[in-house]
């Protein structure tokens, strides 16, 4: 009979707000502690990334793709510590990312049993898919086009407005782009379920575009992306409307999106 070993696993997890304590399992890591160096270390994240998706649909599958790769990487220089590799863990655990605490198993092979936890925490019961609604629904509409015209790559994603403006500010603008001295923008705004969203960016944009001319010597030209179909004759649209405006920030429905991320493929050249 082969020897059971013992090791330990840790799930990685992804938490887009931590306030409101909703996550995904999208990766395994497992150690074998107190190998000496030669025992079993690997990382297992999903490839199938719907269930990120539904839980954010502006999720940065990017920066969650590369983690794998840093995570191999950081095992094939643990040496004989992997103590050491538990501690660095906690390194990662931003932008989203946590991994839950140890939790032990046994078993004669390793790598069996990571496939095991894989399809028990990566691949088990397809998830009930909410539709996505409201500001949600324009972020993937946002990100879908310009993964379509291949520039989200390319693009800097949540900037953080605390930037440019002061510490402690919660605003993170969804997405935007250089060129020629120019910092285009874009948020997603749901006038149709929350039209007061609005009067928060109008109240924050002078003070973030002053900071981006003072920081990054750039102008800034902020989209405000909506619905497509809004009757726009309604008070408080009207009024979000005429607010995003008349604090130069441009609005954008969301049929027009083909064609922003077309010039954005144009200007940065892909």
């Amino acid at each position: 009979m082969a020897e059971m070993r013992q090791l330990e696993f840790f799930l990685v997890r992804y938490v887009p707000d931590a306030l409101r304590e909703e996550f995904v399992n999208f990766g395994v890591l497992m150690l074998e502690p107190g190998a000496n160096g030669g025992g079993y270390a690997d990382v297992r994240f999903t490839r199938d990334w719907r269930r990120v998706r539904c839980l954010d649909p502006g999720a940065d599958l990017g920066m969650l793709e590369a983690l794998e790769a840093d995570l191999r990487q950081q095992l094939a220089r643990g040496g004989p510590d992997r103590d050491q590799i538990v501690a660095k863990l906690q390194d990662y655990c931003s932008n989203g990312v946590q991994f839950s605490s140890a939790k032990a198993c046994l078993a004669a092979d390793p790598a069996r049993e990571m496939d095991t936890l894989a399809q028990l925490y990566l691949e088990r019961r397809a998830v009930e898919k909410r539709e996505a609604a409201g500001r949600q629904a324009i972020v993937g509409q946002l990100r879908q086009a310009f993964e379509q015209a291949g520039v989200w790559g390319l693009m800097r994603k949540r900037i953080a407005a605390a930037e440019y403006t002061r510490k402690g500010d919660p605003l993170k603008i969804d997405c935007g782009y250089r060129p020629n001295g120019m910092i285009r923008m874009f948020h997603a705004v749901s006038l149709a379920t929350d039209a007061d969203a609005a009067k928060v960016l109008a109240f924050s944009y002078p003070e973030l575009q002053a900071g981006i001319a003072r920081v990054e010597k750039a102008k800034a030209e902020l989209t405000a992306v909506v619905e497509d179909g809004l009757d726009r004759s309604e008070e408080g649209i009207a009024f979000a409307l005429a607010t995003l405006e008349r604090n130069e920030i441009a609005v954008a429905g969301t049929e027009e999106l083909a064609g922003i991320a077309e010039r954005a493929r144009m200007e940065l050249r892909v």
